[in-house]
């Protein structure tokens, strides 16, 4: 927030709308004079660190239970706590010092971190919380949670439940997974892993498409072999439209020429299927 004012006044004098001594004299207006509604709308701009700074300006005004309320569930959308009845001591800014605390210790050591969330009742130890809680953490180190989830496969399985991949087109869905699960960057036993996943939560949500999951499996390393081919810089001779469809009409059945290549479409006008972390 200092910056902004600071810049403003800068913009201020350089438009000569305030002279540089009345620039130096104003101040930031004191926000516990104002309506309570319009000062927490102001401090509701502010990111942890900040209301923590405000919080000893105003100290009414930077502890209140809904900004830090909503700072949580802006960081971390579904933890089990937030469903379990609470204490009269209860306080939003000291659950999120702790979630915070457990992120921070999770980016270092997955399993620390999971013992912190366990130990402080943060989450519950079973799957499918603590996939909720991988699955909308926004500050997770991405490389550690593929770490965790090629070492917990339960946990893995509970983050497949968690893909909605209805009405979407292949290769837009295998991106939005592997955006969530982090593909290792070589061929190894987890992509094999996660393709297969992959495949089976596709045709789930997809019915209509009459696809099996054999052909799906096909397919998505058909996919990201012509990603490679396409965005390598050391691929020089490009596999073409016509190379790709005969290839895969070869190894996969069930699927036309024309769904093939709206698949080398997308990839040659999106990009990557796997694109980096």
């Amino acid at each position: 927030m200092g910056q902004v004012l600071k810049r403003v006044q800068e913009l201020e004098l350089e438009s000569g709308r305030v002279s540089r001594h009345d620039s130096i004299t104003q101040q930031f207006p004191d926000l516990s004079q104002l309506p309570p509604e319009i000062s927490l709308l102001v401090l509701s701009h502010l990111n942890a660190t900040d209301l923590c700074l405000a919080a000893c300006v105003w100290h009414d005004l930077g502890n209140d239970e809904i900004l830090w309320h909503s700072l949580c569930h802006s960081q971390w959308r579904s933890v089990s706590i937030y469903g379990k009845p609470q204490s009269s001591e209860f306080s939003y800014k000291k659950l999120y010092l702790q979630l915070d605390e457990a992120t921070l210790t999770f980016n270092a050591d997955p399993k620390l971190g999971l013992e912190y969330l366990l130990k402080c009742n943060l989450v519950d130890d079973c799957p499918e919380e603590i996939a909720k809680y991988l699955h909308t953490c926004r500050k997770l180190d991405l490389q550690k949670k593929r770490e965790f989830l090629a070492e917990r496969q339960d946990v893995l399985d509970e983050i497949v439940k968690l893909q909605n991949f209805g009405n979407q087109f292949l290769p837009n869905a295998l991106r939005q997974f592997f955006r969530e699960t982090i593909p290792p960057n070589e061929r190894n036993e987890f992509l094999s892993n996660l393709v297969k996943k992959f495949s089976e939560r596709f045709c789930v949500c997809n019915p209509q498409l009459n696809l099996s999951q054999e052909t799906v499996y096909i397919v998505c390393f058909s996919l990201i072999l012509l990603s490679v081919d396409l965005t390598s810089p050391h691929i020089k001779n490009k596999m073409s439209k016509r190379e790709f469809i005969r290839n895969t009409r070869r190894a996969a059945i069930g699927i036309t020429d024309e769904f093939t290549g709206h698949l080398y479409d997308n990839v040659y006008l999106v990009g990557h299927v796997a694109p980096k972390a």
